[in-house]
């Protein structure tokens, strides 16, 4: 069995046991200057906070419920805005890929290739992602359990590349509704370093018809029951103002609250750590 301990990333080891890293950013690009003045907010509350950060912003959201859904500007023109983002505070950046002819071309930019969750039994796009030879963050599809994420690593491993992240974001109970299931992820723990995706677990997804719903009030109740049992990370989006957002505003942590949670996901992190 197939087991990763840590994950390097810019010379810092990211594991289970080490202080969580946290992503965070928006769920998609809006506007460049949107995208350019969350990221510097973000990096000045992070480091002023002493916490490791990695933006995350998509180019493009392919997995929509609705065709009249707020996609994002494309690979081309979002990998120059998530470049300067990079260039200007001198961040990791995480951003999804949908295709495998994609993984080449977006890897120029990303520190970090995220797998979406509907597309992570996709071979040709595990593949083509561990080819990079970059760190791969892979969220787990609603639909499988912890320990079908197994078969995952197993590909990744025999593609050549174990800088393996995995990351829980919530597990499909009936219609338009997602679990956390806690147990669940101590038994993910047990084969990689691994994420907590706060803000899609708290998604109802459909919830509105042609759009998801969400929990957004509850990210603290989420995230500081998930830091208690050591994490790897974290996984927030923000906005500055998420009932105007483009795309999953109803789970995003508003801008403006973002050091709230951080400083208490923070102490309980540091709390299950020091046991």
């Amino acid at each position: 069995m197939v087991q990763i301990t840590e994950v390097q990333l810019n010379n810092r080891k990211i594991s289970n046991r080490d202080p969580a890293i946290i992503i965070a950013g928006m769920n998609v690009i809006e506007s460049e200057e949107l995208c350019i003045s969350v990221a510097r907010e973000l990096k000045n509350i992070c480091e002023r906070n002493n916490v490791d950060f990695i933006f995350k912003a998509s180019y493009d959201k392919a997995n929509r419920s609705s065709i009249d859904s707020f996609r994002g500007p494309g690979i081309d023109q979002g990998l120059k805005i998530l470049k300067k983002v990079k260039d200007e505070f001198n961040v990791p950046i995480i951003s999804d890929i949908h295709e495998p002819s994609q993984a080449e071309t977006a890897a120029e930019v990303l520190d970090v290739i995220q797998i979406p969750a509907f597309l992570s039994r996709q071979t040709d796009l595990i593949k083509a992602a561990c080819e990079t030879k970059k760190v791969i963050n892979v969220k787990k599809a609603q639909f499988l359990s912890p320990a079908q994420m197994m078969n995952i690593i197993e590909k990744c491993n025999h593609f050549g590349n174990e800088n393996i992240l995995l990351c829980e974001r919530g597990t499909i109970f009936g219609y338009d509704n997602l679990i956390v299931d806690f147990l669940g992820i101590d038994e993910i723990k047990k084969i990689a370093p691994t994420i907590l995706d706060i803000t899609h677990s708290l998604q109802l997804p459909g919830g509105k018809g042609k759009s998801a719903d969400g929990r957004s009030y509850q990210a603290k109740v989420l995230g500081t029951a998930a830091a208690a049992i050591g994490l790897a990370g974290f996984f927030i989006e923000v906005h500055p103002s998420p009932e105007n957002a483009l795309c999953d505003g109803a789970s995003a942590t508003r801008l403006s609250e973002f050091e709230s949670l951080l400083l208490e996901l923070k102490k309980f992190d540091e709390l299950s750590k020091s046991l």
